[in-house]
């Protein structure tokens, strides 16, 4: 088509009825439109396949790259039009019994996305086809294929492959084939520079086996696993075994490149094919990146789901340069383990120590608070307006203690790696709990408003109690058990690395930021209405009274119900728009325990202040107070 034909279907949006063939002159000089606008573009003459673009801040962005020269059907047919290897009608073999033949074609040909995607497809059919009998040289041939897919010098091509499950599917294929590896005299070892294959008959009066690997993950530098059988594993085995274990340094790397989270493989990913009878192995691993304030998590490579998961793995120790993993080995889930870093995960010892004392201090003024509000509640719940303000508070008090508490068990699930369901459970009603906390500072939030502007509107204690209680609670309830219904069918619902909402799958944290973000913004804007009704000076005041005692009001009525309305955790936003910020995260630590014994303050001294708070409000009032009796019979309890 031409540019201008192609401007014109981009501009109706109508990508996906209007396959757009663009020129190198429409990717290279005509500036795009429309965000997430796609373009198809033919490869050059030599190449067959397509290149996709896709419209980024107005210029045209590679998104996936079918290029390749490889013709992977005369590499690999069944029958006399195999060009290299395959089997005939009477079953003979056109090629050499370690296909070494088709190494040549392969090591020549760019390992670019196009031929990426074409060499995994050709792997996997391989592991599934022709895996019977894999000796040494058939291993040796397989590793040299994928070795030239697996160089540190194209992981950043694996970015632009059209299948962004193709690591996936290298990783699966690998070990199948591996898996099949014929032992002679016991021991094998075949080592490329980025995959290297070992195994060793096993039985159970070995004295325990174990995998060395010391392997290149750059030109500069070389990274080091090692794999353990225990012994008391290898007293389960009925009969002499064989045990095989794949390293690959690079590969970590290579299936960051398809996945949107922010974690990184830390270590070599190490495969390990095992009898059935072995349930558990010792893995350790050295860091790549050795940063001392960055957390590492053992995982395992999930192969239906396609996902690192860290309840394959638990930690045994850590250091700056080491980590070692006890992982159960599963034969058809758990196959391939390694390390995750996050640089969202701050270690700082500030940090702890804050989240610790933080946490504490809070549970201890939560539990004060409620026992205070016990034994003053019928001096300070007299009127009806009074009692729904205590009544939000304890139930404010009430929700952050069960959430402190939860979170402290959330925590205990995780680092005990207990079983998946415990972790759901602690995250639901973590979730629910936390939810409810902001919702029922919404309703304080409410109350006030109410106390304000509808002075001439009566609510009934009953009426309240049924409205605070739906929305508390209610709203809460139904957001957390939708958010489980929808993501856990998916398992999307934990992220990796804790007991909490998944973000990068399937966005499940969504229904807690966007329900609390909510909140605060209408609480601010109660915090607003208060100074601005408050503010106002009393007639007869003159000016330098009437300035001070304004300013001390507004200092006063601001510092006390940011805390109690939630408004600290606003905060939270400067953690998620840089998340690397020790500074940003300390402020959110040390504000939000300010809030817990903001509660506690408030609520023992809940009268007084909301007096202060009202006594302009009350005496602009007084007058139609008057009015109101003589003619109707009302009377205000109170402004708030």
């Amino acid at each position: 088509k031409s540019a201008t034909e192609s401007l014109i279907c981009r501009d109706k949006l109508l990508i996906e009825s209007c396959q757009l063939v663009c020129t190198k002159d429409c990717i290279n000089h005509i500036p795009c439109k429309d965000n997430g606008a796609i373009c198809i573009q033919p490869c050059s003459p030599s190449f067959h396949g397509e290149t996709s673009f896709v419209c980024e801040e107005r210029t045209w962005q590679m998104f996936t790259d079918a290029c390749a020269n490889l013709d992977v059907q005369s590499l690999f047919q069944p029958g006399d039009t195999g060009k290299y290897f395959g089997s005939d009608d009477l079953g003979n073999s056109n090629c050499q019994a370690d296909f070494s033949c088709i190494i040549p074609d392969i090591l020549s040909s760019p390992a670019i996305p196009g031929n990426i995607a074409d060499i995994v497809e050709l792997l996997k059919k391989i592991s599934l086809l022709l895996s019977v009998n894999v000796d040494r040289g058939k291993m040796q041939s397989y590793s040299r294929i994928a070795n030239h897919i697996l160089n540190s010098s194209v992981i950043s091509n694996w970015a632009f492959v059209k299948d962004r499950n193709a690591s996936s599917i290298l990783l699966d294929s690998v070990n199948l084939f591996a898996g099949k590896l014929l032992l002679k005299n016991g021991s094998e070892s075949i080592q490329e520079h980025f995959i290297s294959t070992k195994g060793y008959s096993v039985h159970k009066n070995s004295s325990g086996k174990s995998f060395d690997f010391s392997m290149e993950f750059n030109n500069t530098a070389n990274i080091t696993g090692h794999v353990v059988i225990p012994e008391e594993e290898l007293f389960k085995l009925p009969k002499t075994s064989k045990a095989i274990s794949i390293a690959f340094p690079t590969l970590g790397a290579i299936i960051e490149t398809s996945r949107l989270d922010p974690v990184s493989v830390n270590g070599m990913v190490l495969s390990v094919s095992l009898p059935e009878e072995l349930l558990h192995i010792l893995l350790t691993f050295e860091k790549v990146n050795k940063l001392e304030n960055v957390k590492a998590v053992c995982v395992g490579w999930h192969s239906t789901e396609r996902r690192w998961d860290n309840r394959a793995c638990k930690m045994k120790s850590d250091n700056i340069s080491n980590v070692v993993c006890i992982c159960k080995h599963h034969h058809r889930t758990f196959k391939s383990f390694s390390i995750l870093m996050s640089p969202t995960m701050l270690r700082n010892a500030v940090l702890d120590y804050i989240t610790r004392v933080g946490l504490g201090l809070s549970i201890f003024s939560l539990v004060l608070c409620l026992i205070i509000e016990t034994v003053v509640w019928h001096h300070v719940t007299k009127t009806e307006i009074t009692y729904m303000r205590h009544f939000c508070l304890v139930n404010i008090a009430t929700s952050l203690l069960v959430a402190d508490v939860l979170f402290i068990l959330a925590a205990i699930v995780h680092n005990a790696a207990l079983n998946y369901k415990l972790c759901v459970a602690a995250t639901f009603f973590l979730h629910f709990f936390y939810l409810a906390l902001f919702f029922w500072m919404f309703t304080l939030g409410l109350l006030i408003l109410y106390g304000l502007l509808f002075i001439f509107f009566k609510i009934t204690k009953s009426a309240f109690i049924t409205a605070a209680f739906f929305i508390g609670y209610g709203c809460p309830l139904v957001i957390s058990i939708l958010t489980v219904a929808i993501t856990v069918p998916k398992n999307g619902y934990l992220r990796t690395g804790g007991c909490w909402l998944n973000w990068y799958e399937t966005k499940a944290l969504l229904a807690f930021v966007v329900p609390a973000l909510s909140i605060i913004v209408v609480n601010v804007v109660v915090v607003v209405v208060v100074v601005v009704k408050t503010g106002r000076s009393s007639v007869g005041e003159g000016c330098k009274s009437q300035d001070l005692s304004s300013m001390i009001r507004i200092s006063k009525n601001v510092a006390l119900l940011t805390p109690l309305l939630g408004l600290t955790w606003g905060f939270g936003l400067a953690t998620i728009v840089d998340s690397r910020s020790l500074a940003f995260h300390v402020t959110f630590a040390l504000l939000n325990a300010f809030q817990v014994n903001s509660l506690r303050l408030g609520i023992v001294l809940g009268v007084s202040y909301y007096l202060d708070l009202n006594y302009k409000c009350v005496s602009r009032l007084r007058a139609w107070e008057k009015v109101a009796r003589s003619k109707w019979g009302w009377q205000h309890e109170s402004c708030m």
